[in-house]
């Protein structure tokens, strides 16, 4: 944390030299000592630091300053800094702006002209009001901050892409603004700035306003950008599967990157708690998932470019390659896929446009706490929305799972249906489906429908969280890959219809348990056609599908 600020104004440069000078020698091992010449300069400073979420122990301002006096400018600075210690500096025929000054800028102490010599006049003063600041101070938080607004579709964007990238920040509503005197302060401090929103301070004090994510990944240091232009094994895709990969690929000696387009973890990157993973008998949460493994592969010399899109692939002789969006081609050896699912979209009315401020698709696991005391709808009856009604039910007033079928017991393992029975604040409504939702700048409202009667209500509602199944995103691929008419990766067996290798394919042998139809492309994952959807299958799919890299690679080098 840096040292608080003692900040002391006057625009005489001799006095405020001395005064510096005395502070200095007594308080610079534990204070950092700042000075202004005028109560306008001192404003602008004390702003700075509000926004970068500097600590100010104390103001010490002289009374005779033009523009700006001492009383004025302190009655202003209160209100950036309501905890700093305040104190005037006055001359013996001012008693009246000190009496002023208590009155109005309910200044802690007055000192008066001259301070000589500072150990009897100065100190004990300062001293006192130090030791009561110091009591009562609780250091500021001093990381990221994003300041939005609760309903605003960037903002939780923001929120969302630096939680799943493991980025800590703070999160500040400035719609809190009137009623929150800490939120008030800073807005105040940030003047015209705070009109732009979301806005994202940074502990050196840079900010940026309504940020494009490469923006903000390039500010914190996340990697978008590869190294080189050819490696051993590409990766397409950061969850469970591409990472278990990468670290296997990584730790027998292949130059690996893996390239994901949101954050690694992927979709179990969003679970609240995954309990029937090996090995973790008290469970673990997809966000602790995605943190180890991504250390993991890191240690091993894994190059992960995130956020980063593949756009393009081609073969050619030996090598195959990949398009970047940032227009960056990369070559490699082996190529795998692994890029896992994306959330189905629900098609009703209302829905596109009320996404990020009220409708979200998987966990939301940031939007959380923003959910106490409320009720909260989650569509969808397999295992990712049975965790996300155990993650919210800590939080929200209830939660109200709506399932299509009759009840959760052919879609979702057994032991998350106990734990939700057990759950007083989670109700399981069967056969019922959300056909419209309804708010203008936010959800406001939904329409439940249940199937068997057709009947139909308005349920006034803040927060629908969608797990409707997922569909694979591999359009990208063009011609080149095969894939089932859902647009999953055919690998295998799958390609041999009648007994023959598909056409593209050019080796003797026929294409391996996880090989695509072009040698040397191979797919693992919820991605691949066939997949079981489960967290430990896929982590064993991507270390089983290293062995076949190897074995391709001795071949074709």
């Amino acid at each position: 944390m840096p040292k608080p600020v003692l900040l002391t104004v006057d625009d005489d440069p001799e006095v405020l030299r001395a005064i510096e000078r005395d502070l200095r020698s007594r308080y610079s091992n534990r204070y950092r000592v700042m000075r202004a010449n005028s109560g306008s300069a001192a404003l602008d400073t004390l702003r700075e630091l509000k926004a970068r979420n500097n600590p100010v122990a104390l103001l010490l301002a002289d009374q005779r300053m033009p523009q700006m006096d001492g009383v004025g400018f302190l009655s202003e600075a209160m209100e950036m800094h309501p905890l700093a210690k305040r104190a005037l500096l006055t001359a013996y025929a001012d008693t009246s702006a000190a009496i002023d000054a208590i009155n109005e800028a309910r200044v802690h102490y007055y000192l008066m002209k001259p301070w000589d010599p500072p150990e009897e006049k100065l100190f004990p003063a300062l001293d006192d009001l130090l030791h009561d600041w110091t009591a009562t101070f609780r250091p500021p938080y001093e990381g990221i901050r994003v300041l939005g607004t609760r309903w605003s579709t960037r903002s939780y964007e923001l929120r969302d892409f630096l939680a799943r990238n493991q980025v800590p920040y703070q999160w500040i509503d400035v719609e809190l603004s009137q009623s929150d005197p800490e939120v008030r302060s800073l807005v105040a401090s940030l003047g015209p700035e705070a009109e732009t929103l979301p806005l994202i301070l940074f502990p050196d004090g840079a900010r940026l306003a309504e940020p494009p994510l490469p923006a903000v990944a390039d500010k914190i240091g996340l990697r978008t950008h590869t190294q080189t232009s050819f490696y051993d094994l590409a990766i397409v895709g950061g969850g469970p599967a591409g990472l278990a990969a990468a670290v296997y690929g990584a730790s027998e000696g292949l130059h690996t990157v893996m390239i994901e387009r949101e954050a690694p973890g992927g979709q179990a990157g969003l679970s609240s708690r995954i309990e029937n993973y090996l090995g973790f008998p008290s469970g673990l949460s997809g966000n602790d998932l995605a943190r180890r493994a991504v250390a993991q592969a890191r240690r091993f010399g894994v190059e992960i470019l995130a956020p980063q899109e593949a756009v393009g692939i081609r073969a050619e002789g030996p090598y195959r390659f990949l398009k970047l969006a940032d227009g960056f081609e990369i070559s490699c050896h082996a190529l795998l896929l692994a890029m896992g699912v994306q959330w189905r979209t629900l098609d009703i009315p209302g829905i596109e446009r009320l996404q990020g401020a009220g409708v979200y698709y998987g966990g939301g696991t940031s939007e959380a706490l923003a959910c106490k005391g409320e009720t909260v709808y989650i569509i969808g009856g397999a295992n990712s929305a049975g965790q996300a009604a155990m993650h919210f039910s800590k939080f929200a007033e209830k939660v109200v799972m709506l399932v299509r079928g009759i009840s959760l017991a052919s879609t979702m393992s057994h032991y998350l249906i106990e734990q939700i029975e057990k759950t007083s604040n989670i109700e399981v409504w069967p056969h019922a489906s959300v056909i419209a939702v309804h708010g203008e700048s936010r959800l406001s409202e939904i329409t439940i429908q249940c199937s068997p009667s057709g009947e139909t209500k308005e349920l006034p509602a803040t927060s629908l969280f969608i797990f409707i199944g997922a569909q694979p995103r591999t359009e990208w691929l063009g011609d080149l890959i095969q894939r089932d008419d859902r647009g999953f990766i055919l690998s295998g067996p799958d390609l041999l219809i009648g007994g023959k290798k598909p056409q593209s394919w050019t080796l003797d042998r026929d294409p391996g348990l996880l090989e695509t139809n072009v040698p040397g492309i191979f797919v693992v994952g919820d991605v691949r056609h066939g997949s079981v959807k489960r967290v430990a299958s896929g982590v064993g799919e991507g270390a089983v599908v290293v062995q076949f890299i190897h074995q391709y690679l001795a071949k074709v080098q």
